[in-house]
């Protein structure tokens, strides 16, 4: 499924504009393996439920969804002609996994396990918007994909950066890294 996923994108991606045109040729660097590097961090055993807030064309929770089929994964934007898109691609890999949701992030009230976001807003923002959404599950985390310096951002949190270059070799990987916040600091 995953390998399908390039062609999946091109095609859509040409209707309605999910990922800058200038990335397609990058869609393997810069958004599936970029998203799949949360799947060495985060927990995903079976039967969690994992929201990925602001979900754009995707990403990341399909590359995740298809990485870890035994998780559901409930994917949110506020833009519906980007969950059209992200449907259209579920339907098309016939992935049973997957809820897609015209919704804001604070609006799904859950429970979920685990929250992943990709560059969606500031962590202290995706932390208020997620306190009625976790389940009782006390390892509950949101796992942010993020880039640059997070010293100011992450002030108060008990966070932990997980740097991407530790995962993954490439130059773009390098400034960027995934953020781990416990869901007990609301």
């Amino acid at each position: 499924m995953m390998t399908q996923l390039p062609a999946l994108y091109e095609e859509w991606n040409a209707q309605i504009n999910v990922i800058s045109r200038k990335d397609m040729e990058g869609i393997w660097e810069r958004h599936i393996i970029h998203s799949l590097c949360l799947g060495g961090i985060m927990p995903h055993r079976p039967g969690l439920r994992i929201l990925d807030i602001g979900t754009g064309g995707g990403f990341p929770g399909i590359p995740l969804a298809i990485a870890f089929p035994h998780v559901h994964f409930t994917l949110v934007d506020s833009i519906g002609k980007k969950i059209k898109v992200v449907q259209a691609i579920v339907d098309a890999l016939g992935m049973s996994n997957v809820t897609a949701l015209h919704a804001r992030g604070e609006q799904v009230p859950g429970p979920f396990d685990v929250v992943v976001t990709r560059a969606v807003a500031p962590a202290q923002t995706l932390m208020a918007w997620t306190r009625k959404s976790w389940s009782k599950n006390p390892n509950a985390a949101l796992y942010a994909l993020k880039g640059g310096d997070l010293k100011d951002e992450l002030k108060g949190l008990k966070a932990k950066c997980f740097p991407l270059s530790d995962i993954v070799e490439g130059e773009f990987y390098t400034t960027k890294y995934v953020v781990r916040i416990p869901a007990n600091v609301r």
